[in-house]
């Protein structure tokens, strides 16, 4: 057993447990930008959570986790920090982005002329939407709203079966029935409630945030539309945190289980279960980076209130499918960003990222790489079935969707990672339950809980996130 846990035996300023994007930018902005002493704790025999690069001998790079980034200032601030200027890629922001509807793919239409010519909706659900969003909607009832009531309300039943649900499928792998709209979607809910109308308010935001905005000229610039990732995958970031973490002089641990938190005094200690045995720390501060079921269990005993809320979050099971086939077997061109699929269509898949369409060197010449997502809230039989029956069932999907009539090619199976509890869902009542989650917290000043199921669950969401907790960490280290 080893006590406490620095050369000096001094407790640590900050103890970050779990090393995903949440955590590694808290640690990142406290140990190197604020120079407290830090020390990272990692379950898994690796840094970076849920994103999952891979690439293999054949010449393909893939994705089993996050697959691309809106490229937020903070988060490509981060990257610039730690050295990947230069290896940021990004997709063409003019490619189309598609929806399968009666047979065929259809393009999401992205300006007025093409939201009047699209077959994605017809004529009456057009009228509908657009007075929708000029704000001619009915009011809200008393009432939390589910993310299909505030939709249909607002753009009409048509325009949330055929435009929403399949976001939403892409986004959490949800129902929209159940997910809450203010907690899932509160940019858009405040447009309506701050603004009086979804187009009015897109307008003035946006021009309120160009008026706030200051280019930092370290930051690459970045064109409308355009997503991003990095030229080894998205994993090069989390590594190259923690890279310069180390470099720093900060210790990250892993194959490190956190199995239990007390608190004594203003300093609190931490057990771990490690490859060498049980190893203890103490810190001022402890951060958990972890998603919420893990975070349940570490504070079951120390907040349980806590602990009840976080349990009542929803991981629902996710296979990320990474097939390839000739160019040859498809019936479209495949330029574009990839295509959802509505859940009225009678097709399992949730949805097809076109990952060699988007950035170059994903696949050797002549392929074509799918990372095709398939479970979800809606389907939890899923995770009933085995890997070469996931497979066959999007390879099945896929001749229906996107492959030529006829095709006799097996897909290429380059990867199945199945997530058993994949994307947390900002059910109704979640906002209520992080509420409690934050009451109890302040029952043990110097316990921060940090992770994506708060504020947003995509990579810029847990970065800018991650950056504010760091700020409220160093007020409490200060005072």
């Amino acid at each position: 057993m080893t006590a406490p846990s620095s050369a000096t035996n001094q407790p640590l300023d900050v103890l970050v447990v779990g090393a995903g994007i949440s955590g590694l930018t808290i640690a990142h902005e406290l140990a190197i930008a604020k120079n407290y002493s830090v020390m990272v704790a990692e379950a898994q025999d690796r840094v970076g959570g849920a994103i999952t690069s891979a690439k293999n001998d054949e010449g393909y790079l893939w994705e089993e986790g996050p697959n691309s980034f809106q490229p937020a200032p903070e988060l490509l601030r981060l990257a610039v920090q730690v050295g990947l200027k230069d290896e940021l890629v990004l997709a063409d922001g003019k490619l189309p982005r598609f929806v399968f509807l009666n047979g065929k793919l259809n393009e999401l239409p992205m300006s007025p002329p093409k939201a009047i010519a699209t077959q994605i909706l017809n004529w009456g659900a057009k009228i509908r939407l657009a007075l929708g969003a000029m704000g001619f909607a009915r009011p809200a009832m008393a009432g939390e709203e589910s993310v299909d009531q505030f939709f249909s309300r607002l753009l009409g039943k048509q325009a949330v079966e055929r435009l929403v649900a399949p976001f939403i499928s892409g986004v959490y792998a949800g129902d929209p029935k159940q997910l809450s709209a203010q907690a899932a979607f509160s940019k858009i809910f405040c447009l309506e409630n701050s603004y009086g109308g979804l187009l009015a308010g897109a307008i003035l935001s946006a021009k309120e945030r160009k008026a706030q905005k200051l280019q930092d000229p370290n930051i690459p610039k970045i064109k409308s539309g355009e997503l991003g990732s990095f030229r080894q995958g998205i994993k090069m970031l989390p590594e190259a945190i923690a890279t310069k973490l180390r470099e720093q002089g900060t210790a990250i641990k892993q194959q490190w289980t956190l199995q239990s938190i007390s608190k004594e005094g203003d300093i609190y200690t931490s057990i771990f279960d490690t490859p060498l045995g049980e190893e203890v720390v103490q810190s001022r501060t402890v951060v958990l980076s972890t998603p919420a079921y893990v975070s349940a269990k570490l504070l079951k005993d120390h907040l349980p209130a806590a602990s009840q809320a976080l349990s009542e979050i929803f991981y629902p099971t996710v296979a990320c499918v990474v097939l390839a086939y000739p160019k040859s077997e498809f019936i479209y061109d495949m330029k574009g960003f990839g295509n959802l699929i509505p859940r009225t269509q009678n097709i399992r898949t949730l949805g097809t990222i076109w990952s060699s369409s988007l950035f170059a060197g994903r696949a050797p010449e002549g392929w074509q790489l799918l990372l095709n997502f398939i479970g979800g809230t809606l389907d939890p039989a899923l995770a009933k079935l085995s890997e070469s029956e996931i497979v066959q069932a999007v390879h099945q999907d896929l001749k229906k969707t996107l492959l030529r009539v006829g095709t006799k090619v097996e897909p290429k199976a380059i990867a199945v990672h199945v997530w058993d509890k994949a994307i947390p869902q900002y059910a109704i009542g979640h906002l209520d339950r992080l509420a409690t989650v934050e009451r109890e917290l302040q029952k043990s000043q110097g316990l921060y809980v940090s992770a994506n199921f708060i504020g947003g669950v995509a990579l810029g969401d847990c970065i800018k996130r991650g950056l504010q907790e760091a700020n409220k960490i160093e007020a409490f280290l200060q005072a």
